[in-house]
């Protein structure tokens, strides 16, 4: 009798596998082919990120992830677990941030048995994020989290650093409840103050002191729906936030050293001297003869971009503010135009157009077209057009002749 009672549709991806069966038809032909990619047209579409227009953007990101660490990562919702699924997506989200944020820097912190643990410091080595969180696969899942540590762990950590930089806490968070040692929302309060931007992912259900954290601070809060929605809501993190109005524009005072191996002596012939970087001082690691010296006080590091632990000077390269770039110039949309054969090719990938592609991509400026293959890489990888690319001195924007 139980088993009568029993809904037959109770996973929600299987009722999303039949919605897509039932608009799935063929055409005069007998086949799907044409379907299929209107399908991904559309969803390029939908994962393209909105236009937002003239606004200031904080370049230089501090942002403090936290993971959720307790039982509730060991549901079975999404594949394989909760907690492996997480870690695979972060290895994504951690190297799609410093390449979308050359100049930011990162630290991770767990949240398990009512504590907040600091994982990684907060720093811009790719592989030093991406080696712990890999070592996280076998760590046992136990307790509650509690945001309220989390909370002020970011404050400790993010209210120090230097008002020019956005200060951002992301919250991944799969639990219900929360196990908090005072009241959560004096910590509320004073992250506002601060001017810190905390957004949550919620991987259950939403849950309504998550959203008043997001709803005080100016952060975003999002709930998954399965392992694609969560990547996707990962991603939408890359990007740089708006930045507060309140804060006034001013100079940074950055350093670009030279990578070249370090001698002791003004003799060409002598050998370089080894030395250790400052930054893998704890570690007792990074032994050379080669880094970055800081052009201040000489202090070795062996990558950049990072923040001098002796003067507190900024060391980033040219290419890191080159690709800081595109966030603040963006290609403008291209315009959607139908197939009416009025280019025989897609100036990108060379590729003839066919019947298939019913509705083209036209760049404002170059006048050139494009497939949606095309048109999705240029929007969300390479940031620039190729036909205006070819063309330098259409970068100057053309008179409006409507």
């Amino acid at each position: 009798m139980a088993d009568d009672e029993v809904d037959p549709k109770e996973y929600r991806w299987e009722t999303g596998y039949e919605k897509t069966w039932e608009a799935i038809k063929e055409d005069e032909a007998g086949l799907v082919e044409g379907l299929v990619a209107e399908f991904a047209q559309k969803a390029a579409r939908k994962a393209a990120a909105p236009r937002r227009g003239p606004v200031r953007l904080g370049m230089m990101r501090h942002l403090l992830l936290a993971i959720d660490c307790s039982e509730a990562m060991n549901c079975q919702d999404i594949k394989p677990t909760r907690f492996l699924c997480t870690l695979k997506l972060l290895e994504r989200f951690i190297e799609e941030f410093f390449d979308q944020n050359p100049l930011s820097q990162l630290g991770l912190v767990l949240l398990k048995n009512k504590r907040a643990e600091k994982l990684t410091d907060m720093c811009g080595n790719v592989r030093k994020h991406i080696k712990a969180v890999q070592g996280l696969t076998n760590m046992n899942l136990t307790g509650e989290p509690s945001l309220q540590n989390a909370l002020e762990y970011a404050g400790r950590v993010l209210k120090p650093l230097p008002g020019h930089a956005s200060r951002e806490l992301l919250v991944l968070f799969a639990s219900l409840t929360t196990c908090d040692p005072g009241d959560i929302n004096t910590n509320i309060q004073a992250l506002k103050t601060d001017g810190i931007r905390c957004s949550v992912i919620g991987l259950a259900a939403e849950v309504r002191i998550c959203k008043k954290l997001c709803q005080d601070t100016g952060g975003e809060y999002g709930v998954i729906l399965d392992d694609v929605h969560y990547r996707s809501l990962l991603l939408e993190c890359t990007a740089p936030p708006p930045r507060a109005r309140a804060l006034d524009a001013g100079l940074i005072k950055m350093g670009f050293p030279h990578c070249a191996p370090l001698s002791a002596q003004p003799d060409n012939n002598a050998d370089p001297p080894i030395t250790q970087c400052m930054c893998h001082l704890e570690e007792g690691e990074g032994v050379g003869t080669e880094g970055h010296l800081c052009p201040q006080c000489r202090t070795k590091y062996c990558s950049l971009p990072a923040q001098c632990r002796t003067c507190g000077l900024t060391l980033a390269s040219a290419p890191h503010l080159a690709r800081s770039y595109h966030h603040l110039f963006p290609v403008d949309p291209y315009e959607e135009v139908p197939n009416e054969g009025q280019a025989q090719y897609c100036f990108g990938c060379l590729r003839l157009f066919n019947d298939l592609d019913k509705e083209l991509h036209r760049c404002g400026r170059c006048r050139e077209h494009y497939c949606w293959q095309c048109a999705g890489l240029v929007s969300s990888t390479l940031h620039v057009c190729p036909g205006c690319a070819a063309r330098p001195h259409l970068y100057q924007r053309l008179p409006d002749t409507s």
